[in-house]
């Protein structure tokens, strides 16, 4: 059943594999509250936090996810008998440098998005990563999406036959104040946002031949953000294109992706609940010619993600993104929205 694909979405670990040894570095990412997802698996045993900035750490003492644990000091996280992996959920300008100092101590590491500003810096500690056998894994929300899951097991089938275009957009509203922190990166909401659709777009069609970025500010304010974004991805027989904004109401239910090659095509709606729409020119599996709609269980984001990092970790299957998919992930983005690639 193309409905049950890879990717276990279940946390549980078997009787004879101990629990692997998890620690947080930073509260101050939007996403740092995945921490309960690791609290609530049998697969992993939650050693502590560090967050250096007091009015963080007390902003969040009392957060459901980081409640009754212990904080820490890196010095003591990176010393914790057993330690096996450190989540990265620190303010994305800090993310690469505290990445590099976990790998350089031999931790497998999950990094929140977007890679950080410098590309020099997120290859050195990549390349690092591969020579000490040390995953890497990004924390993009969408890779273990059943939809997703549903369309890479169609793409290798070949059912679509030859792909020519993909299609993504990955847009919400934000508040003034978020605004004003987006103004840090020159990529405004498309290099905070549109990283999660970049990642899918190039697992389905590889690195790009080129990237043009068309990046505007469109909202009537006067703090100059860039929150209206689109990229054009070539390759020499297709098109891709990645939409975001952050003033678009309503914006999280559209969050879609599209795939159309010769064959058939899928279009998966909304990325945080999807239904896909799956048409063929032929009957394939168990789907028939014609449109069809197809609806998955409840997506979950990163319970699967943790799931497949304990797996890796312990050896028990390969990663499913190389390291060279996550440098052509940022170099993409990072073409996209303008910013430095040296």
């Amino acid at each position: 059943n193309l409905l049950l694909l890879s990717g276990s979405t279940g946390l549980t670990r078997s009787h004879t594999s101990k629990p692997i040894r998890i620690g947080q570095v930073g509260v101050g990412h939007p996403h740092a509250s995945k921490l309960s997802v690791y609290r609530a698996s049998e697969a992993y045993e939650v050693v502590g936090i560090v967050e250096p900035n007091p009015a963080l750490r007390k902003r969040s003492e009392g957060q459901a996810p980081f409640r009754d644990l212990p904080w820490l000091t890196m010095e003591q996280l990176l010393n914790t008998k057993g330690l096996e992996a450190v989540l990265i959920e620190t303010p994305v300008r800090d993310l690469l440098t505290t990445a590099e100092r976990c790998i350089q101590a031999g931790l497998h590491v999950h990094v929140d998005k977007p890679a950080g500003s410098s590309l020099p810096l997120w290859r050195t500690i990549l390349t690092e990563a591969k020579k000490k056998d040390l995953l890497v894994q990004m924390g993009y929300m969408y890779r273990y999406n059943p939809g997703f899951l549903l369309l890479k097991e169609i793409l290798r089938q070949g059912w679509l036959g030859d792909l020519f275009e993909v299609h993504s957009v990955m847009s919400k509203t934000i508040d003034d104040a978020s605004r004003r922190e987006l103004t840090e990166f020159k990529g405004g909401i498309f290099f905070e946002l549109a990283c999660h659709v970049m990642d899918l777009v190039i697992a389905i069609l590889g690195k790009p031949s080129n990237v043009q970025g068309v990046m505007r500010h469109s909202a009537d304010k006067s703090d100059g953000l860039i929150d209206n974004g689109l990229a054009i991805l070539s390759y020499p027989r297709a098109i891709a294109t990645v939409k975001s904004s952050a003033i678009e109401f309503g914006g999280n239910e559209r969050r879609h992706l599209v795939v159309c090659g010769t064959e058939g095509s899928i279009h998966i709606q909304p990325l945080d609940n999807p239904t896909a729409t799956l048409t063929l020119s032929q009957a394939r599996g168990n789907f028939r010619a014609g449109s069809q709609t197809i609806p998955f269980p409840k997506f979950t984001r990163y319970v699967a993600d943790a799931a497949d990092m304990a797996k890796i970790i312990r050896k028990e299957k390969e990663s499913d993104f190389s390291y060279q998919h996550d440098i052509d992930v940022q170099e993409a983005l990072l073409q996209a929205c303008g910013m430095d690639l040296e």
